[in-house]
């Protein structure tokens, strides 16, 4: 498996989403200038057609040019790419790489662009290849103890070393884990990422040089969903890896939801009230179908099959419990720098959520009261390097030793 990127190949997928994008706001353009200059609604539009037949030529002309000036340019990067090679891409790099997968990467595995992040484990920064001898050369002291850590929305593997910390670091060298980072397009639907999740840890468990004594899976944000999913699709698939899982915490998880894409479904429903502004509700359908997963923390399949995931609706979900056997854990950070009656989010995700806490009985998750901790004057980010998370999450494991 390459551990190296080709940025010319990067770059030929970047000009590539220029080109659509320039598509888009032409075709986005004429359908405003169509709206508008038909006249009053009330006449029956009258001016509609010969408006639109007046602007086809300039609107056609503009995506002919554009995508001449596309296909010139992805041919002639694609034989530069081939004569430059690739290189180690700098951190920089991977962060906007990952923000843009977070965001578009439904889209961007669609059509194929080489921005698109393929699912992998990765550990020191590199991608592991899943065979025996290649995993006890990648790591010279592998142990029996695994931790998979699974980033957050918009983030990669690289990024839970915030501040000089970095929580897997950490437990390898207090509690003799060996950590190793998912790297995964974010953008893609929850119980997507979920099911490449699981088939990815089965190889993993069944090539591993030890014979693990313990799994612990340690989720930021998405990625306790991500996790969640993943159990779900183990268990159907009757997974090995699945019955040697023996913690799972969630750091930050939106369990129930997130307000920040359920206010974008708000956007999304009040453009499309009126039909001088309908044309801009296409722009809230650009986020991912990871970003809408996050409306109500969606992780199964058949929450988002069959439905329109940009209509304004209401929480459809199935109950998925906390999978049986296995010790569960949350973190919820606060920006309250005490308690009080009505605790705020991290800035992202509500405390309720955090906890599985909801209103429907049947979809609240059940986290003991002892396996739970508020983390005040906490940001959403902060819980990656937060002392005091730290300490918890290092307690919690040391507990589970003995």
């Amino acid at each position: 498996m390459p551990t190296e990127r080709n940025h010319v190949e990067d770059l030929r997928g970047a000009t590539r989403l220029v080109v659509e994008a320039t598509k888009a706001v032409t075709d986005l353009v004429e359908e405003m200038q169509g709206t508008i200059g038909g006249g009053p609604a009330v006449l029956g539009r009258p001016l509609e057609t010969p408006t639109r037949r007046l602007a086809a030529p300039i609107y056609g002309y503009v995506r002919a040019v554009t995508g001449l000036v596309g296909a010139g340019l992805d041919l002639s990067l694609a034989k530069l790419a081939s004569a430059i090679g690739a290189s180690r891409p700098r951190p920089e790099h991977e962060a906007i790489l990952a923000a843009m997968n977070g965001v578009l990467g439904d889209y961007l595995r669609e059509t194929r662009n080489p921005l698109s992040i393929d699912m992998r484990f990765r550990h020191g920064g590199r991608p592991l290849t899943l065979e025996r001898e290649a995993l006890a050369e990648a790591i010279p002291q592998p142990g029996a103890k695994l931790l998979v850590l699974v980033h957050g929305s918009c983030m990669n593997d690289l990024q839970w070393n915030r501040t000089g910390h970095d929580h897997g670091a950490a437990l390898a060298r207090d509690l003799g884990y060996t950590p190793i980072y998912l790297h995964y397009n974010s953008g893609l639907h929850i119980s997507t990422s979920g099911r490449e999740f699981a088939t990815l840890l089965e190889t993993l468990v069944s090539v591993w040089p030890l014979e693990p004594s313990e799994l612990v899976i340690l989720g930021h944000s998405m990625g306790g969903l991500v996790a969640r999913s993943a159990c779900h699709h183990a268990e159907g698939e009757g997974h090995a890896w699945r019955a040697k899982l023996g913690t799972l915490i969630c750091l930050g998880t939106p369990h129930h939801g997130a307000p920040l894409e359920r206010g974008g479904n708000w956007v999304d429903f009040l453009l499309g009230i009126s039909r001088y502004s309908a044309p801009l509700a296409r722009l809230g359908t650009i986020r991912s179908a990871g970003v809408t997963d996050l409306r109500f923390g969606s992780v199964l399949d058949e929450d988002w099959q069959d439905v329109d995931r940009f209509a304004f609706g209401t929480d459809c979900r199935a109950p998925v419990p906390l999978p049986e056997g296995v010790r569960c854990f949350a973190v919820a950070g606060t920006t309250a720098r005490e308690p009080t009656t009505k605790l705020p989010s991290d800035g992202l995700v509500p405390v309720d959520s955090a906890l599985g806490r909801c209103r429907r009985p049947e979809l609240t998750l059940r986290f003991p009261e002892d396996h739970q901790l508020i983390s005040f004057a906490t940001k959403h980010l902060d819980l990656l390097d937060r002392a005091e998370v730290y300490a918890q999450l290092k307690s919690w494991l040391a507990r589970g030793l003995h």
